[in-house]
């Protein structure tokens, strides 16, 4: 009888010691599957940055060798999609990418777009969105922009555009009332990227 309760521990201690190996590999296996997936995803996020960088400076020669009139500036909306709409600097927060004038999916993973509004010389409000990448670029530390906090864009004649925040707040995703209150008599910019955590969207507003 003993012999019997003997080699059935055996056996049940060699099944848990199969099983465990078996869950031993399965969990290297997920781990590694993860590892890889960051890896790649960060990767990405690189190109991309790199990829804005170089548009930077193939803008920077681009502008050398064409003509833009104030005219072109205010007819931004007849540009191609993948023109140039100037560029955007945010010190506090390190930012310097290209801006194209105007959004699409494609466009709006290789920098930030324009995707409401004319000229900085005009009246109205220029709405331009990013994506949030979390701290890997774009627009993911504009949440920590403050009131007063300086926002500059440069326009395709080298012109700069100061502007001062005056408004940081959070809307649902489907609120587009960001776009549309805005003082008509003034020149106002709207940054807007995504809360990754509640999936509303990041509003900076800021005025010349």
């Amino acid at each position: 009888m003993n012999q019997i309760l003997s080699t059935k521990k055996k056996e049940k201690k060699k099944s848990n010691k199969i099983l465990f190996k078996f869950q031993f590999v399965i969990s290297i296996m997920i781990i590694a599957i993860l590892l890889i997936f960051i890896f790649y995803y960060f990767l990405s996020l690189q190109k991309k940055e790199k990829l804005s960088k170089k548009i930077i400076g193939n803008y920077n020669i681009y502008k050398l060798y064409h003509n833009y009139s104030q005219e072109d500036m205010k007819n931004s909306e007849n540009k191609p999609e993948n023109e140039l709409f100037g560029v955007l600097e945010i010190p506090k927060i390190n930012i310097y990418y290209p801006i194209f004038s105007h959004l699409n999916e494609e466009l709006l993973k290789t920098s930030p777009c324009k995707f409401f509004g004319k000229s900085p010389d005009v009246n109205g409000n220029i709405c331009i969105a990013g994506h949030n990448y979390n701290n890997s670029m774009f627009f993911s530390n504009l949440s920590l922009l403050k009131r007063e906090d300086k926002i500059y864009i440069y326009d395709n004649l080298e012109n700069k555009y100061i502007y001062s925040v005056f408004n940081c707040y959070e809307v649902n995703e489907s609120d587009l009332s960001p776009i549309f209150n805005y003082n008509p008599s003034s020149k106002e910019l709207t940054l807007v990227t995504c809360n990754n955590t509640n999936q509303n969207r990041i509003i900076i507003k800021a005025r010349q």
